[in-house]
């Protein structure tokens, strides 16, 4: 058995995630405190996304902590999936929150409500303030950490929701256009899930062990197969740790009883492809001579 290992680490900035948290607290209590003073739907669903913004960047905050503890005995991968966990628990906050917005915005058409925009133009100002300068603290980081992208896309989503209310807030002021309010929530909700989906969808795939979407596995069988001395490559597994690792298991059988210098050579050459073809940096393979197991490239165990 042999395993062979190939990644790098970035740092994820901290007191980014909890200079952001701070400051969509300070908007969430001003949100709210307008929405009920105004009547504005469409500020009080923005004050309820900024509140699910705290939650996701404390859940991002402690997963980002967590992840950083080393391996021990009883836990030999760490807590690297710690910020995976944090990924799905956001994207899955973004579609209920939305799903909680269409509901609302469908009883607030029915019966429109006079709202203050004077208000409204005023917090969701403050607001597209507070979470585009949060947006660009997370940008860098969101870029290679699936963690905080979750948190990023919150952040980003709230800021486009606030443009959506301040020009709600507008049309109000001026042309007593009070239904566009429940619109604006719709869109708001919409775009939520639009943009919540694929991270759900991404951070599931990895929670649940699936193979990743750039490895062809029937391809990369038969690339390992047409290597000299391998008979076949079979009983195979490959999985994402997290964003940084993705790991391969397979048996390995061999056309001749090779010395275990010669398999090295054989694994050197086989990582590299790994490496570079589909960017699997943690490979563990079982040679094998002349033995009777089934060779199928996938194995239910």
């Amino acid at each position: 058995m042999s395993e062979v290992h190939q990644h790098s680490h970035r740092a994820v900035r901290s007191k980014n995630l909890l200079f952001s948290i701070v400051l969509n607290i300070v908007i969430t209590i001003s949100q709210v405190i307008g929405g009920v003073l105004s009547g504005s739907l469409a500020l009080l669903s923005d004050a309820l996304h900024n509140f699910s913004d705290v939650i996701s960047l404390v859940v991002s905050f402690f997963a980002n902590k967590i992840a950083k503890k080393k391996a021990s005995l009883n836990k030999t991968f760490g807590f690297k999936r710690a910020e995976i966990m944090a990924a799905f628990i956001n994207s899955a906050t973004l579609i209920i929150v939305a799903i909680l917005l269409i509901i609302e915005a469908a009883e607030r058409f029915q019966h429109p409500q006079k709202i203050e925009s004077f208000l409204v133009i005023i917090l969701s100002s403050v607001a597209i303030i507070g979470n585009g300068l949060s947006v660009l603290l997370l940008k860098k980081d969101s870029a290679h950490n699936m963690n905080m992208r979750s948190a990023y896309l919150h952040l980003i989503t709230d800021m486009l929701a606030s443009i959506a209310v301040l020009l709600g807030g507008l049309l109000i002021k001026y042309y007593q256009i009070y239904w566009i309010d429940s619109v604006l929530t719709l869109a708001i909700a919409l775009y939520l899930i639009y943009v919540g989906y694929d991270l759900l969808k991404d951070s599931f795939k990895m929670l649940m062990l699936f193979t990743p979407d750039n490895v062809a596995v029937e391809e990369l069988v038969e690339k390992i197969n047409a290597l000299k001395d391998v008979k076949s490559i079979h009983h195979i597994h490959i999985w994402q740790l997290n964003e940084l690792e993705t790991h391969l298991e397979a048996h390995i059988d061999f056309t001749r009883d090779l010395k275990v210098s010669e398999f090295e050579s054989i694994l050197t050459i086989i990582k590299q492809i790994l490496h570079d073809d589909y960017e699997i940096n943690h490979v563990t393979l079982q040679p094998e001579f002349d033995k009777s197991d089934d060779k199928n490239i996938i194995v239910q165990d």
